[in-house]
């Protein structure tokens, strides 16, 4: 009884605690929570899927946004460093900074979700599986129980009616037998021992029903008000944690996203600060900088009076070098507004007409003129053509030093081929490369003067004498850089002495020309001291520098204008020796390019590629001219 009590107490207590359960309220729903759970695992997964999907987001985003940054990095030893001297290209490369730090945060974010995340689900997903699959196994072997208890139940009941009829059936064939008169006393005794036999089997399978029945009752309450609360309880809480963990990871996935916000706000306000540094009149003054190039303005064009030469009486020598003093003076001061193919192209005209073509006979005698042969030329006066003779040395030398400088990519060590300013801002950077240099090896130096004193006071630690050859191959690089060191302090300092000396005449031009309202009539300044466009400036004394004048009005600073486009193409019917100046020679049936047309003089300019060009005779080839392209002009 006390024992029966304690089950009745147990039961009571079970309904209380379950109430509103799994256990008490879904008793007969086994099949439907095996699919609800089913779900809720196949559910985490799907989350889990996602997480991990949007990590593969961030992280190939991440990478986008680094290779842009990398894509317009400025690159090393090329022109877009140069660039950066400028407020707003700076401000975009802190821009690229701040952008390749933003990239970073998004590459934590993509880290913390697949450890914070995915790799916690992923293994609380296979601990829910085999949960579950325990849980809904003890739930699965408790109704295998109940079913053979029914099972037993529903055998020994059977097995009671049949013997209950046979029972019945015996006792009637006995009453039977005893009523009968012919029967003998032997078979109604014999009638009636099977009678009472079938009753006591009766009475057996009776008992054993009535036992069978008590022990399926106990385990059905059992079962239905003990195991099976018990196991759905458990899946019940397997349930709750499982949407618990969905809920943790959640919030998980919103606070990674909300830790980087501070970092990723400050790459932006880097990018806001970085967009307000940007300064238009620094950059504007950069510029100036940059390309200032230190010469004088051109002064005022003089006027040349050809009627003297009408009224009086000249010699041939004369009219021509006062033309070629004129053209000269015209053209130095002139040479700023004057592209370089149209210089060149004055320069390097032949100055003789064309020789005529090998089929016809020369004007001027019976024996005929081959291509090769000179044509006749006028006599010259012996200073024009010492002046042409000097003129034409000179431009041959430099042409020959600019064409090796631009096929071999080098430039003067002084930098004399730069403008005044620009020479000085080379010098003053390399300068101060060599001190950066000279310094980094005195420290080397002084840290193995050091090293070796430690080595002769303890020798246990190395030899001294190890450090001597590294000693004298630093002392030999500080020797080499204290020369170069004063080599250039020598020319930035004649550059800079020149640039004071030209602001001290600039300031005295200015002065006479406010103090008496118009510019000097000589033009000391563009007369007496010619700037040629490489930094140099050459003194005019007079007679002395007559022939070093052509030679100087212009300089490389042309070099790098682009080439006469092409208006079309020619054929050599004759072979030609271009042995003057500004001719090119052809073999017979060369094609080569035409760049500038007859101009009335019997020459036409072609080109062989981009660094051979000059003159041809017009009739020693065939033209074939582009209609859509635009002949180049000559410029007197």
């Amino acid at each position: 009884m006390d024992s029966n009590r304690g089950i009745l107490t147990l039961r009571r207590n079970g309904r209380e605690t379950m109430n509103c359960s799994w256990g008490t309220e879904l008793w007969d729903q086994f099949d439907n929570l095996e699919k609800h759970t089913q779900w809720g695992i196949e559910f985490v997964e799907r989350y889990t899927k996602f997480v991990k999907e949007r990590s593969e987001i961030e992280l190939n985003y991440a990478k986008q946004i680094r290779n842009l940054s990398k894509k317009y990095q400025p690159k090393k030893n090329s022109r877009e460093e140069e660039e950066y001297k400028y407020s707003s290209c700076r401000a975009f490369l802190m821009t690229l900074n701040e952008l390749n730090d933003y990239a970073g945060q998004h590459e934590i974010v993509a880290e913390n979700l697949n450890t914070q995340i995915l790799s916690e689900l992923s293994r609380y997903i296979q601990e829910l599986k085999a949960e579950r699959k325990s849980h809904f196994h003890d739930g699965r072997r408790a109704q295998q129980h109940m079913e053979n208890s029914w099972k037993q139940l529903e055998s020994s009941k059977r097995r009671f009616e049949r013997d209950c009829k046979e029972a019945d059936r015996a006792q009637h064939y006995f009453e039977k037998m005893d009523a009968d008169i012919n029967v003998t006393k032997a078979d109604v005794e014999k009638a009636r021992q099977q009678a009472q036999i079938r009753h006591q089997v009766a009475a057996d399978s009776k008992n054993e029903y009535l036992s069978c029945l008590q022990k399926f009752n106990k385990d059905q309450s059992e079962h239905y008000y003990t195991l099976i609360p018990l196991i759905f309880q458990r899946i019940q809480e397997m349930e709750e944690r499982r949407i618990e963990r969905v809920g943790e990871s959640m919030r998980t996935y919103a606070d990674v996203d909300r830790r980087v916000l501070p970092i990723v706000s400050k790459c932006l306000d880097g990018m806001n600060k970085a967009a307000e540094s940007i300064d238009p009149k620094m950059d504007t003054k950069q510029v100036v900088e940059t390309y200032k190039s230190g010469f004088e303005p051109p002064g005022d064009v003089e006027f040349e009076d050809y009627s003297l030469s009408m009224r009086r009486a000249v010699s041939e020598s004369s009219f021509l070098n006062a033309r070629g003093e004129s053209r000269r003076r015209s053209r130095g001061k002139l040479w700023p507004f004057i592209k370089r193919n149209k210089l060149m192209s004055l320069l390097a005209s032949p100055r003789q007409p064309p020789p005529p073509p090998p089929t016809s006979p020369s004007p001027s005698s019976a024996v005929p003129n081959g291509p090769q042969s000179p044509p006749q030329q006028q006599k010259e006066p012996f200073a024009q053509r010492i002046n042409g003779f000097m003129s034409s040395k000179h431009r041959s030398l430099r042409s020959l030093k600019r064409g090796l400088s631009l096929k071999l990519g080098t430039s003067s060590e002084d930098y004399s081929h730069l403008p005044p300013e620009q020479r000085r801002k080379k010098l003053q950077a390399k300068l101060n490369d060599i001190t950066k240099d000279l310094q980094k090896e005195m420290d080397q130096r002084d840290a193995l003067a050091k090293m070796k004193d430690v080595y002769m006071k303890n020798p246990h630690m190395g030899d001294p004498s190890s450090v001597d050859p590294r000693l004298e191959e630093i002392a030999h690089n500080i020797d080499k850089l204290q020369q170069e060191a004063q080599k250039f302090e020598s020319w930035l300092a004649d550059v800079e002495g020149k640039l004071l000396e030209k602001g001290d005449v600039q300031r005295r031009q200015s002065a006479h020309f406010d103090s008496h309202g118009h510019a000097p009539v000589g033009n000391n300044c563009a007369q007496n001291r010619e700037s040629s466009p490489d930094g140099s400036y050459t003194e005019d004394h007079g007679v002395e520098n007559q022939f070093k004048s052509r030679s100087t009005e212009f300089d490389d600073e042309f070099d790098d204008e682009d080439p006469l486009p092409t208006i079309g193409t020619c054929k050599a019917l004759y072979p030609f020796e271009g042995q003057n100046e500004g001719t090119i020679s052809m073999a017979e049936g060369e094609m080569l390019y035409v760049i500038e047309e007859d101009k009335g003089d019997g020459w036409t300019r072609v080109r062989r590629n981009e660094d051979e060009e000059g003159y041809v005779p017009t009739s020693y080839i065939k033209l074939y001219f582009d209609t859509n392209a635009k002949g180049a002009m000559t410029y007197i």
